[in-house]
């Protein structure tokens, strides 16, 4: 069944199911009649000559040049030409589903002033698998995304390139093939395409709902590393964190207890030391923060894919025209980059268990880097060395995008958000996480094969799904080919499904 856009119920999830899973879409009719009713209001403004931003005035510094009746029909594509502007490679397919299907969402509100053909065609696009090609660098995230939108609205033209059915085509070959008219643009259509931060906040979305699973991996890790250095259990009572009043924490701290369940550490009868260190008994405490962290930008960023991300912004009822800076992407920027900084600070946590399982000092008697012959193999001492990289990498991209404006447009663009350098930061920040964790992950199914007691539920299951993957290291090997399966096995998220399969769902 079609996932309705009406401009105010699209959530994360349904948008992941637009950009990765090519579920269809339609546009709400009581959304397709606003658009009408604003269309017919900015077209009656036109005739009276009134002054209205990017429609019949320039843009940026030009926005006090007035445009004469010709120049009116022509600005728009030499709009889109000159935004157009962007540098790199292609943004992933994914991405450039999730920023249309949010620029549809902003026209469903019917403030944007776009003729009704310019939102069908995009929901037809979408729906027959036509995705512009859009240089991932070039925008500033303020003006919105213009560069890469500008590109995506080159195919309103019947210009541009455009995926379609694995091939990279010109534009007009492939809304030729998929049987979708070009629209041409008139009057504010081509602003009405481009002017909102739709690309860095499609791109948040998606990164928020890969967080999110990451965080509850996160947990399954610490709970087999945990174990395999004979921690105490008691950290893990959600009644100690209750007191506190953390949300995220209470939530971490039952998952890590759900996981541990059945476990013989959690009977009292094994010794264990009366403190562990931080990095196993602040867990909850840590996740519970990036948990906290990337909740608050899950809200930030379901708010923006349902408003309006515009400018200027008409409002019918009351005949009115408002020029302002909705597309600016900071209310997006600024929790993003402290998302991204929370998946470096879980991931901090996890190279620190990971020195307790290797460091002979610190394992609790687990074999020297958990070799079965310490000296002559090195058994995962290296692996160590491949997470600290990924790390120092994850710090370095941790520094936040959002204060490191630079004027744009001779200071008429004076403050700008670099939303979308946040966006594409987080991106390799969690393509490095998953690179840490599965280290984790590796190091803790080997520390438990050598101990002679009965892990929880959730460890085991998650034991059995690494050992699918990546062999006990009995002999010294190559371990490169164990961490890139270990890390795509993260991404996929398997280990996950099949744990909540086997003790229900994590919260």
């Amino acid at each position: 069944m079609p996932i309705t856009l009406d401009g105010s119920s699209l959530t994360i999830e349904k948008l992941v199911a637009i950009a990765r899973f090519n579920e269809k879409v339609e546009l709400a009719p009581e959304a397709l009649e606003r658009i009408k009713i604003c269309r017919a209001m900015l077209e009656e403004k036109l005739a009276n000559k009134e002054i209205m931003y990017g429609t019949n005035t320039g843009i940026g510094e030009f926005s006090e040049t007035m445009l004469n009746d010709q120049q009116v029909k022509e600005f728009q594509r030499y709009l889109v030409y000159n935004h157009a502007a962007g540098i790199g490679d292609p943004a992933p397919i994914e991405h450039v589903r999730a920023a249309l299907a949010g620029r549809i969402n902003v026209h469903a509100h019917g403030n944007s002033g776009c003729r009704p053909e310019i939102t069908l065609t995009l929901i037809e696009m979408l729906n027959k698998g036509v995705t512009p090609v859009v240089c991932q660098k070039g925008s500033v995230g303020a003006s919105g995304d213009l560069a890469p939108m500008a590109q995506a609205a080159l195919l309103l033209m019947g210009e541009g390139e455009a995926f379609y059915q694995g091939e990279q085509l010109p534009g007009q070959e492939a809304m030729r093939r998929a049987g979708i008219e070009v629209p041409g643009l008139q009057a504010r259509d081509g602003l009405a395409t481009i002017n909102g931060s739709n690309l860095l906040t499609a791109m948040s979305a998606l990164h928020i709902y890969d967080m999110e699973r990451f965080l509850k991996q996160a947990e399954i890790a610490a709970a087999m590393s945990i174990e395999a250095l004979l921690g105490n259990m008691k950290p893990y009572n959600s009644k100690l964190h209750e007191l506190r009043g953390f949300k995220g924490a209470i939530t971490s701290a039952h998952n890590i207890a759900k996981l541990v369940a059945g476990s013989d550490l959690t009977t009292g009868k094994m010794k264990t030391k009366v403190q562990d260190a931080y990095s196993m008994r602040s867990t909850p405490q840590v996740i519970g923060t990036a948990r906290d962290a990337i909740a608050y930008a899950r809200s930030q960023v379901e708010i923006e894919l349902n408003g309006v991300g515009d400018n200027p912004i008409f409002i019918p009822e009351d005949k009115l025209t408002l020029t302002g800076a909705n597309f600016q992407g900071s209310p997006v920027a600024l929790p993003m980059d402290m998302a991204g900084i929370a998946i470096t600070m879980v991931c901090v946590l996890s190279e620190r268990r990971l020195n307790r399982l290797t460091n002979p000092a610190l394992s609790q008697g687990l074999p020297d880097f958990l070799a079965h012959e310490p000296g002559f193999y090195s058994g995962l001492m290296l692996s160590q060395y491949t997470a600290d990289h990924l790390i120092v990498e994850q710090r370095i991209l941790s520094a936040p995008a959002s204060i490191q404006s630079i004027p744009a447009a001779a200071d008429q663009e004076d403050f700008v958000s670099m939303g979308m350098n946040t966006a594409l930061k987080n991106g390799q920040i969690l393509d490095n996480a998953f690179g840490v964790l599965g280290i984790e992950f590796m190091a803790a199914a080997q520390a438990l094969d050598f101990r002679e007691f009965t892990p929880g539920k959730g460890s085991l299951k998650a034991r059995e799904v690494i050992r699918r993957h990546v062999e006990h290291l009995e002999v010294d090997r190559p371990l490169y080919n164990d961490h890139n399966k270990m890390k795509a096995l993260v991404k996929s998220c398997e280990i996950l499904d099949d744990v909540e399969k086997e003790i229900g769902e994590l919260g």
